[in-house]
């Protein structure tokens, strides 16, 4: 999303329409599942109205650029590029223990086992991966937590601070946790394996890849058994 944001304020500036200098990110907030927010418009100074007709969005009564994105397409993004947000950043330290989820570094190390074990056990059964459709209430709180994680990483990267980043961890390993539960990858009893697993597999391994990822930018390596 902030590469479309990019181009879009380059595309205008090409056309005429912007006179500034194309910025090289732009930040973008994820409001919830598949609806993202930018101020790249105020940052830079111009009219929202012209980013937003670009990148087919609205805007906001703040000025703010709004986009909407269908989940499939935030999970989607994610699984077509796994290495985003490679760069080390200053270690953030979690406590070890204790191993409850009141320990924030628990329940981040502990939702990527998960999502890990649920690759494994969705592979057992034959479960492919597929993008998820309608989504439960939970599942769009995860969707909306894992958009945010993208411009978290870079925004962690550009000022060297790692904290932002790994807030948005939490909310992410917050999320997956009440999936896991709620909304499980793997059929139960005698239920026959479906789309419906299949989405829910491909957001498993979306956030297998998000949380990997930052927990290598801020310094640690991902378990996949705890």
């Amino acid at each position: 999303m902030s590469d479309a944001l990019v181009a879009a304020v380059g595309a205008a500036v090409a056309d005429g329409e912007l006179d500034v200098a194309v910025p090289g990110e732009a930040l973008v907030f994820a409001r919830e599942a598949g609806v993202f927010e930018s101020p790249v418009a105020l940052v830079l100074g111009v009219e929202p109205a012209v980013i937003a007709k670009r990148v087919g969005g609205a805007v906001t009564g703040r000025g703010f650029v709004r986009i909407e994105m269908p989940a499939a397409d935030v999970v989607g993004a994610i699984l077509r590029d796994p290495g985003y947000g490679t760069a080390r950043v200053p270690a953030h330290v979690w406590d070890d223990r204790p191993r409850t989820f009141a320990n924030p570094g628990f329940a981040v190390r502990y939702a990527y086992a998960r999502a890990c074990w649920t690759g494994r056990w969705a592979r057992d059964l034959g479960i492919g991966e597929g993008l998820p459709e309608s989504l439960a209430d939970v599942e769009k709180r995860l969707v909306g937590a894992l958009a945010d994680v993208p411009g978290r990483a870079a925004q962690a990267e550009r000022e060297g601070d790692a904290r932002p980043l790994a807030f948005c961890l939490e909310r992410v390993a917050g999320a997956y946790h009440d999936v896991h539960e709620r909304c499980p990858a793997v059929p139960a009893g005698g239920e026959k394996p479906g789309a419906v697993h299949a989405g829910r597999a491909g957001l498993a391994r979306a956030v297998r890849i998000a949380l990997g990822n930052g927990l290598k930018m801020i310094g640690e390596t991902p378990r996949e058994r705890i």
